[in-house]
């Protein structure tokens, strides 16, 4: 849901005079995963930046059943989502969560960041992942046939990162085999260029500089599937 007012990052009074705001379709977005979904004001900057946007302002809603507690530089922003820390990705799609949340919570997109809770605790194998992915894409699709799902590869580091490699590495194949012209899949790489002794606190979780990055590398992306929801795509 929407906050009921915005007082950061509004545009210049004389600007929003000059540039009437254009009405858009609203695009409702589930941020979809685990605590690194949950943790941090990425979410905030990108909305905020979306807010920024004489084309975009008010055109987004983010969706979920959970609240971000962080305080993001006092900052009034959409808080809901669906990250839920600790939660295994083969779990969330063996319990039929993600159709759940969806009926609760209709979405036009869905950002999925999904695998580094069962990498850390076990090691499933790469095909076992990939099967729980596909699992948790035909929920989405069974709440709503034309959704827009954005990918997003793992960024663990230190001792799983061979894993993740792998992991990483078939998603894109992956991706392309789910994808449809009426559903589209995208893979973002938000991870490429971090440096984890900076930008990961504690080899899994965006510090303050990893959250900007995170922030600017999912902000196209995200761009990208909201026009391509208000432009009738599907």
């Amino acid at each position: 849901m929407k906050p009921s007012t915005i007082t950061a990052l509004l545009l210049p009074c004389v600007l929003s005079l000059s540039l009437p705001r254009q009405s858009h379709k609203t695009v409702r977005w589930m941020p979809l995963g685990d605590s690194i979904t949950d943790y941090g004001c990425w979410r905030a900057w990108i909305y905020l930046r979306l807010q920024n946007d004489p084309d975009l302002y008010d055109s987004v809603d983010l969706v979920g059943g959970e609240r971000a507690g962080e305080i993001c530089d006092d900052s009034e922003f959409d808080r809901d989502h669906e990250g839920h820390p600790g939660f295994p990705a083969i779990q969330m799609a063996n319990e039929g969560r993600v159709s759940e949340w969806l009926a609760m919570n209709p979405a036009d997109v869905v950002t999925m960041h999904l695998g580094t809770v069962d990498i850390v605790r076990g090691k499933p194998r790469t095909e076992e992942l990939l099967r729980a992915y596909s699992t948790l894409v035909g929920q989405m699709r069974g709440r709503n046939p034309n959704m827009r799902i954005i990918i997003i590869p793992l960024g663990l580091s230190a001792e799983k990162n061979e894993q993740v490699k792998e992991l990483n590495k078939a998603i894109p194949a992956w991706a392309a085999s789910q994808n449809t012209t009426s559903s589209p899949i995208w893979v973002v790489d938000l991870f490429t260029g971090f440096d984890a002794e900076v930008d990961l606190y504690d080899g899994i979780h965006a510090s303050s500089s990893g959250i900007q990055k995170i922030a600017d590398g999912f902000y196209p992306a995200l761009l990208t599937a909201i026009r391509y929801v208000q432009g009738g795509g599907g």
